[in-house]
């Protein structure tokens, strides 16, 4: 099965809508806030999330924020990081708490090895 297909065939799975997608101009899928949080939902997923402090620096504007994300399909540990160099958001804790749920849920739910990438996650 090709990739086109396998992501059809997710995508049909999770009951996504077209409006939950886009396609990058780098030649890669991105995945809207709201599609992260409707797999979420689909699959029950509880996600935890902490700061990790010996890769974060305030005084450089650096941050991670591990997520820890479990339900019935698995369960996947994963981080998200900002830094002044890839973010532009006034929030950054939130930006990093966005990017590690992005990735835990695209993990869990299969999308991730199908090149599919939060729209958090890319700038």
């Amino acid at each position: 099965m090709s990739a086109v297909q396998e992501l059809k065939a997710l995508s049909e799975r999770y009951e996504m809508r077209a409006d939950h997608f886009h396609k990058d101009p780098r030649g890669f899928v991105i995945m809207t806030r709201r599609g992260v949080e409707h797999v979420q939902a689909k699959i029950k997923a509880v996600v935890t999330f902490s700061t990790v402090p010996e890769w974060s620096d305030p005084t450089e504007g650096r941050y991670c924020v591990k997520a820890y994300a479990k339900c019935e399909i698995g369960q996947v540990e994963t981080f998200g990081e900002v830094s002044k160099s890839n973010n532009r958001n006034a929030y950054p804790i939130a930006m990093a708490e966005k990017r590690a749920l992005s990735r835990a849920i695209l993990k869990l739910a299969g999308f991730y090895q199908l090149e599919v990438y939060g729209e958090d996650e890319v700038e």
